[in-house]
């Protein structure tokens, strides 16, 4: 069982988005996963149940007490959890989907969102959160950062998706962006599904597939390919792609196998 528990100042929120689909699907029948929220003001002990207050220094804003958090952090996780603590923060280190694979591979995650200016640094250090970040900008809180981090890690359960091949071809499982996708209509607004998708060989489909994913990472997503080590084939196939024209820029060869 994969358990998430949720530290946050407004429970509401929760489950949420992942009360839906397949994610909420998999919660509802209770053996792959669960999920666990704690009301930060639950543990203020004043009568406001505050759970913030003025940064140490003067500036804007309000930061979350690291008492009150400490607290709550203590009612969701006993001194024998095993499970990583993440604070989601813009500050953070990237999710990624590697690091969702890793999460998800173990007992689950105390995810702490922070709201404010963000969260007194003492109960990061003493309660060994790790920073997470979903992208390069700022939200309202960490809430919406948890969503994501949890259905990215849930999806990759056992037996929450349909077909776990599918998640082994999706947009940087391969370090790629995923190729582009076609369904009926076979023609629509005069634009057909491209004629190798229809031949039924499979080879040729594969081939076709590595093909785009190679060139929309190149074109939307060349960080992904920085230093990459490409494979006899996956050169032969940007090498055509060069020839063809829909690439124009040239690609550094690296061969590994």
């Amino acid at each position: 069982m994969w358990r998430a528990s949720v530290l946050t100042i407004f429970p509401e929120m929760f489950p949420g988005a992942l009360g839906m689909s397949l994610a909420g699907k998999a919660l509802a029948a209770g053996a792959t996963w669960s999920l666990d929220v704690v009301d930060i003001r639950a543990h203020a002990t004043d009568k406001h149940r505050t759970v913030d207050d003025t940064p140490a220094g003067g500036g804007p804003g309000m930061v979350m007490k690291p008492d009150v958090l400490a607290r709550a952090l203590d009612a969701a996780s006993p001194p024998d959890d095993t499970r990583p603590r993440l604070l989601m923060s813009p500050r953070g280190t990237p999710l990624t989907q590697a690091r969702a694979a890793t999460l998800a591979r173990g007992p689950g995650a105390v995810i702490l969102c922070g709201r404010f200016e963000g969260v007194d640094e003492r109960i990061i250090e003493a309660r060994n959160f790790s920073e997470v970040s979903i992208g390069d900008y700022v939200l309202s809180g960490g809430e919406v950062a948890a969503f994501v981090l949890i259905d990215a890690c849930v999806r990759l359960l056992p037996g929450v998706m349909g077909q776990m091949a599918s998640a082994d071809e999706e947009s940087f499982s391969q370090g790629l962006l995923e190729y582009p996708q076609y369904t009926r209509p076979a023609e629509i607004g005069g634009i057909g599904v491209p004629d190798v998708l229809l031949s039924g060989h499979h080879e040729a489909i594969r081939l076709w597939r590595r093909k785009q994913a190679l060139r929309s990472t190149y074109l939307r997503r060349p960080d992904l390919l920085k230093d990459r080590m490409f494979t006899r084939e996956d050169q032969q196939l940007l090498d055509e792609l060069m020839s063809e024209g829909l690439l124009m820029a040239p690609t550094s060869r690296r061969e590994e196998g």
